[in-house]
């Protein structure tokens, strides 16, 4: 123990003790393109009454690309694509603000199966350098919103974050 004195009135006693500190450093087997940091998924001009024959709109195709991938550190990743979840529609993301209710975007696989927001993708095989992961967003409008054919025009804008995990 140690005691510390300043002037003549006030003494303190300090205590030493060690901190252990642990941990592992980890590498991940790729890292994330400069082009895939922010994505922008442009689908034009959609006439409203279109929702009221087909409720969704045609898919467009996006990338994450992934770079230095290096198979003997890790050879999967998973992607969560994460935001606000619409309440008709679970699993897809609903417009940022409550701008354009009714409406939902949607992310899949380009086969057409719906990667769900907020939940993990089934495991994207990595490849040595360069690993492409392809999928396609879409608008939807809610069932309700076509039933009662309340669905209001305007610009259409939603946000979602992805995370890549690797085993």
């Amino acid at each position: 123990m140690t005691v510390l004195c300043s002037g003549l009135l006030m003494c303190a006693a300090a205590h030493g003790a060690d901190v252990e500190v642990k941990g592992q450093l980890v590498f991940e087997p790729c890292t994330l393109s400069q082009a895939s940091e922010n994505i922008s998924l442009p689908f034009g001009t959609i006439v409203k009454n279109y929702f009221y024959t087909a409720d969704r709109t045609p898919p467009e195709p996006f990338t994450i690309e992934l770079e230095g991938c290096d198979t003997t550190i890790g050879s999967d990743a998973y992607v969560t694509f994460r935001g606000a979840e619409s309440i008709a529609l679970p699993g897809l993301l609903v417009p940022d603000n409550g701008t354009l209710p009714g409406l939902a975007i949607g992310i899949e696989t380009p086969e057409g199966k719906l990667l769900a927001l907020n939940k993990t993708s089934p495991a994207y095989t990595l490849s040595d350098g360069t690993t492409t992961l392809n999928f396609q967003g879409y608008v939807q409008a809610e069932p309700d919103a076509i039933r009662d054919k309340t669905l209001v025009t305007g610009d259409l804008s939603a946000t979602a974050t992805f995370e890549i995990t690797y085993p």
